[in-house]
């Protein structure tokens, strides 16, 4: 099994079975990590054709944590239940895993646009914490990576699970990104576009950007 795709979701009834019938063609394996959904999330990914796996119902990062351990496929390909991401771009993220280039590849906003990146105060403060975020990355590491905080990317699932991962929030995908730095993973790029959410609202509030800014210097400094 190559390709396992994880969806993860947590009140997301709006948007979920169009998102797993988007993703269909482009899994070997189709998951939902359910995040303690109180609507009918788990009930509609169900009806169209993903397997529901309940986490601990303590963040996205026990999502994420939930889909590394339950993963079938070599290559582990994570994503939102909102509609932003572009499934057409899964195999672009899961090929160089697959054919042994990378242990993770990252969807970049700043190389394939986003709908988000403008025309409010909110947007615009998230653009410069990730502008700042990648900025400390190429300096401390020299790494080359202009979106550490997309969700959607591919990780190699074997390698992934030797991480340690431990963040229970959004600051999940920072985590996996410097851990993986630190382990010498080689980390690549694709241009993927970022679609304004599609239905329900975003969890990530703009005033926890500082724990981003503060882990970030944390890990630099470790």
């Amino acid at each position: 099994m190559n390709i396992t795709v994880a969806i993860i979701a947590r009140d997301e009834e709006r948007t979920i079975g169009d998102v797993v019938r988007a993703v269909r063609p482009y899994a070997d394996e189709l998951l939902v990590v359910d995040g303690g959904s109180r609507d009918r999330t788990a009930e509609l990914a169900q009806a169209a054709g993903a397997a529901v796996v309940p986490d601990a119902g303590r963040g996205k990062g026990d999502g994420v944590r939930t889909a590394i351990a339950r993963a079938a496929g070599t290559a582990l390909v994570l994503m939102d239940a909102d509609g932003s991401h572009e499934p057409a771009d899964i195999p672009l993220l899961a090929r160089p895993v697959i054919d042994g280039r990378a242990e993770m590849v990252i969807g970049s906003r700043l190389r394939g646009g986003s709908d988000e990146f403008h025309g409010t105060l909110d947007n615009v403060v998230r653009q410069i914490g990730g502008t700042l975020i990648s900025w400390g990355l190429h300096r401390r590491w020299g790494a080359d990576i202009t979106d550490c905080e997309n969700g959607f990317r591919a990780v190699a699932t074997a390698a992934a699970r030797r991480l340690d991962l431990r963040s229970r929030d959004f600051l999940i995908e920072q985590e996996l990104t410097i851990r993986a730095i630190k382990a010498g993973w080689r980390i690549k790029e694709v241009a993927s576009h970022e679609y304004a959410r599609k239905g329900g609202v975003s969890k990530l509030k703009t005033s926890a950007g500082w724990s981003f800014l503060f882990h970030l210097l944390w890990e630099m400094i470790r």
